[in-house]
């Protein structure tokens, strides 16, 4: 093996060879006084991100997830609040997103016990286990957690159960859940591996969960089990509808919407396209919707897409926001730093090898609300964020077609825009990855 120490005379050498070039410090009085990123971004980037469109779903008023990482479940209710609000003429409805997040915290607490318990013959620092400890009371989720969750407990207005303050920075909710439920999993583990008998585990389990609810109710508040709806519409006509359940609510008010209809289409050039993919590891409900994912093209996703913007239908997507973008003026664009032209070095690596080598995360979820077509070609997007209107254009973003191709990994569309062949591959067995998979 070669001697990889570092020598003096090879840092004096790398000094005298940098000191050569006159442009190095003329560079670093630039970068060390202005950033990265205010010298690497690329001034043309405003012309690019005008936000016209020439497809746009009508939408109102963002959202805010605050302090929280809900945005998968925000960017579902986000995109039925707009089938609301053209349903029933109420642009700037809002649903309860703390009522979601309630039972959240109460179905992800069971399932853990369920995987700890399952692997409890596994060492502790088996991949699998460390998996689950990692983060067992996070706020994370995937577009299947938030729909098994809609699914079994319904949806209610915002006004029906508004957010708390714990639900607007979640952080302390998420250490105490992370300790109690890592405590949780060692008495677990430790009653398997003692052959403790089938009905004191379980009685200790539902103690456990009990003290989760408990926890869970004292930070979010206990959701209401039965409500009145009461709003005025934007031409201003008074509505009540009374004594209903969140159940209930869904059902009557969102009758025209199968969320059984709707299919995750992933672009992860690291696994074989056409082919079904599953996370068991991530589902949040026991009995619930599965996480999977029918992996096709980046085109593919762009034509279902573009097909469900032209009927007035947001799309949710999954997508990576901390690469190359900017928050307060909205702009997601793969050439808005050039870091490669600044430190005059090679930065190129493909979707495939981002992925491979962990580059590639998916960190956020929104929705797509808009598109313009040049010639029936995407040139750049609009995407509904939930960080709040400061932050673009009263909230939206606009996206270049190059950031959809690089950071976007996760569309969900109605199956009725798939081809025939497409609809066929959904019938497959799908295809279980591992927990730490870079599509977690």
């Amino acid at each position: 093996m070669n001697d990889s120490k570092l020598s003096i005379d090879y840092l004096n050498n790398l000094r005298k060879d940098y000191d050569s070039n006159p442009e190095n410090k003329m560079l670093e009085r630039a970068v060390t006084q202005n950033g990265i990123n205010n010298v690497a971004r690329d001034p043309e980037t405003k012309i690019r991100m005008n936000p016209v469109f020439s497809v746009e779903a009508d939408t109102g008023k963002v959202s805010n997830q605050k302090q929280s990482g809900r945005c998968w479940m925000f960017a579902l209710l986000n995109t039925l609040k707009h089938e609301f609000g053209k349903k029933y003429g109420v642009k700037d409805f809002e649903m309860s997103q703390n009522y979601l997040f309630f039972w959240d915290k109460i179905e992800r607490a069971n399932i853990f016990y369920d995987n700890i318990i399952a692997t409890a013959g596994k060492p502790v620092d088996d991949r699998t286990v460390e998996f689950y400890l990692a983060g067992p009371g996070t706020d994370g989720g995937q577009w299947a957690m938030a729909v098994s969750l809609v699914q079994k407990y319904g949806v209610m207005p915002k006004s029906a159960f508004p957010e708390s303050s714990v639900s607007e920075n979640t952080g302390d909710l998420n250490t105490v859940l992370n300790y109690k439920l890592r405590q949780d999993a060692m008495k677990l583990r430790n009653m398997v591996n003692d052959d403790v008998n089938d009905e004191d585990i379980k009685a200790a389990r539902s103690q456990m969960l009990s003290e989760v609810y408990r926890i869970t109710a004292y930070s979010l508040g206990v959701p209401r089990e039965t409500f009145d709806f009461e709003y005025r519409d934007d031409k201003k006509k008074y509505h009540i509808d009374r004594d209903l359940t969140p159940k209930s609510f869904f059902d009557k008010y969102f009758a025209d919407i199968d969320l059984d209809d709707y299919v995750v289409l992933s672009n992860s050039p690291d696994k074989d396209y056409e082919k079904v993919y599953s996370m068991s590891a991530q589902d949040n409900v026991v009995g619930g919707r599965n996480i999977e994912f029918l992996n096709l093209p980046m085109e593919d996703l762009k034509k279902a897409s573009i097909a469900q913007l032209k009927d007035g239908q947001a799309v949710w997507i999954s997508n990576d926001i901390a690469q190359q973008s900017e928050r307060k003026a909205g702009y997601l664009d793969s050439n808005l730093y050039r870091y490669a032209d600044l430190f005059n070095i090679d930065l190129s690596m493909s979707k495939k090898d981002r992925f491979e080598y962990h580059d590639a995360e998916v960190s956020h979820a929104t929705a797509l609300t808009g598109v313009d077509l040049v010639d029936d070609k995407p040139r750049r997007w609009k995407m509904e964020n939930s960080w709040g209107a400061k932050n673009g254009f009263d909230g939206y973003y606009t996206m270049d077609d190059s950031w959809m191709n690089d950071y976007v990994y996760e569309v969900v569309v109605n199956k009725k825009y798939l081809s025939d062949k497409q609809k066929a591959l959904l019938n497959q067995a799908p295809i279980e990855l591992k927990p730490w998979d870079s599509l977690e």
